[in-house]
């Protein structure tokens, strides 16, 4: 290992990686290479004690159900329910038996303890209500923002007709329609009165903004935003399920990342006035370049929604990716990133992905991993990165 390439890292601290980012930062996106390892969200757990306790941070959203998190975000903001039933309703994709996110809301809720109610910190879901095996139903989203209009205004429709609409949730939970689009109800004359619908109400919930947040207040509002949001985005995914078209799995990872960024957009939003907000997905989520993935013999590319976001934030939005070296017998090649970062004396380093590149005198191999659930860094995508997190050995 050359000096000038350890020159480019140091011992990972929360403090080191924040020095590598633009003092303009609204949304820290930090990434994980693979899910389902304890030591990606444990550095998490600690980069965001330190946000909090150095740098003004107030909230974080994780790649999880953003119906779900309203349940976690009510207990660690006002200690509703208890955290073992926050940890199984609170979270999806299995994420809820994480023992490091069991730790994130304890010590959000002991922090929030000692806080007055505008200071507490916040706990937000940037996914939508989606699974491996397909996505929820519209119901509970869209009944949600049809109350919460119902009971100040007068509507058009009533639960009636949104019930009759909606039919049995099982239609629309159907797991064969992720590979057969004829099992999908996403396009038929019942779902695209629905999405009009939708449309409508989140059209009313805008226009008379004023009023319904005097009414009820400006959290009652945000959520039921929230609710409509996710309802027409809901019905977007459903009609792209039923689309039989080539492009179809393409068009899903789209709408999937698209609703991502929306989501961050208005966490950033509700957040600006008390402070910035970390975000914890996977890279292939919140890295600025397009996403690529081979799904059997099927090319797959798509915009993120960290490259969603950037071009709305701009340099508020900054981008810290994290990789790995030895995963048991998957260890890298040498001449590849994680080969040479491996050389690094330390065990956990924060790299400065531009000063690194100036001093690398040939481009790395791309790594191609024995584990297909991890995706390694592209070394042509490092100028994009604003931060580069290596754990040598998970």
């Amino acid at each position: 290992m050359t000096s000038s390439i350890r020159d480019a890292a140091r011992q990972f601290t929360g403090g080191a990686l924040t020095a590598l980012l633009s003092p303009a930062t609204r949304l820290l996106g930090l990434g994980e290479p693979t899910h389902g390892v304890e030591a990606f969200l444990e550095l998490r757990n600690e980069l965001f004690r330190h946000l909090v306790e150095h740098e003004g941070y107030r909230s974080i959203a994780i790649e999880s159900d953003c119906l779900m998190a309203l349940t976690a975000d009510a207990y660690v903001t006002d200690g509703i329910g208890t955290l073992d039933e926050v940890m199984s309703r609170g979270f999806s994709h299995g994420f809820g038996a994480s023992p490091a996110n069991h730790e994130l809301l304890r010590w959000m809720r002991a922090c929030n303890e000692q806080r007055p109610p505008y200071e507490r910190l916040r706990f937000y879901g940037c996914d939508g209500p989606l699974e491996i095996t397909g996505a929820a139903g519209p119901r509970p989203a869209l009944t949600a923002l049809h109350d919460y209009l119902a009971a100040h205004l007068d509507l058009a429709w009533n639960r009636e007709t949104l019930d009759e609409l909606l039919g049995p949730d099982e239609r629309w939970t159907n797991p064969a329609a992720l590979m057969d689009p004829a099992q999908s109800v996403g396009r038929t004359p019942e779902a695209g009165e629905l999405r009009l619908i939708a449309d409508d109400l989140r059209v009313l919930l805008t226009a008379h903004s004023p009023h319904l947040t005097a009414a009820t207040s400006p959290d009652d509002w945000w959520r039921a935003d929230l609710h409509a949001r996710t309802a027409a985005a809901l019905l977007r995914y459903h009609a792209g399920l039923a689309d039989p078209a080539p492009t179809r799995v393409d068009a899903l990872m789209c709408l999937r990342d698209a609703m991502m960024a929306d989501n961050l957009d208005a966490v950033v939003t509700r957040e600006s006035r008390r402070g910035p907000t970390l975000a914890f997905a996977h890279n292939r989520h919140l890295q600025r370049d397009k996403s690529h993935l081979r799904l059997a013999d099927l090319p797959l590319q798509w915009w993120s929604a960290g490259a969603i976001i950037a071009t709305r934030l701009g340099d508020q939005y900054a981008f810290a990716a994290t990789t790995f070296g030895t995963r048991g017998p998957d260890v890298p090649p040498p001449d590849t990133l994680e080969g040479l970062l491996s050389t690094l004396p330390d065990t956990r380093a924060v790299i400065d992905p531009g000063l690194l590149a100036t001093t690398l005198d040939r481009k790395p191999a791309p790594r191609v991993p024995a584990d297909h659930t991890y995706f390694s860094i592209d070394p042509a995508t490092i100028g994009q990165i604003d931060a580069l997190v290596f754990i040598k050995e998970i």
